[in-house]
């Protein structure tokens, strides 16, 4: 699997980016794809999650109403759209899929096993 995320910037408190991440490789029968985020100094955060084949998603609290995941299968592409953006949202944006058997809608108990590079967000 490999994952190309791109859409990060730089962007005033209260304005909005989109996030993409470009999938290649997805064999297995599912998937739960993830947006993750990390500040310098602090501890990776599971931003959301949905099921690649169902479209079920899950939000941490901390975006939950401002952020949307999104999946487009035809182009396998994985988005998440970000609005209101605080300066507390800075921090470098990585894509992820793990292969499940079931969906769970913890975003935070999920490895991570193939991860793109990231993409980096300032606020």
């Amino acid at each position: 699997v490999q994952l190309v995320e791109s859409g990060g910037g730089s962007v005033q408190a209260g304005g909005s980016l989109r996030l993409s991440c470009a999938a290649s490789g997805l064999s297995c029968d599912d998937y739960a794809m993830s947006w993750f985020r990390q500040a310098p100094g602090e501890e990776r955060e599971a931003v959301s999650c949905i099921n690649w084949s169902t479209g079920r998603r899950a939000y941490a609290d901390s975006v939950k109403g401002r952020f949307t995941i999104s999946r487009d299968i035809a182009n396998n592409t994985l988005y998440l759209q970000m609005n209101q953006l605080k300066p507390e949202d800075t921090g470098m944006y990585y894509c992820a899929a793990d292969p499940i058997l079931t969906w769970a809608p913890r975003c935070g108990d999920y490895e991570f096993n193939y991860q793109g590079h990231g993409t980096q967000v300032t606020v």
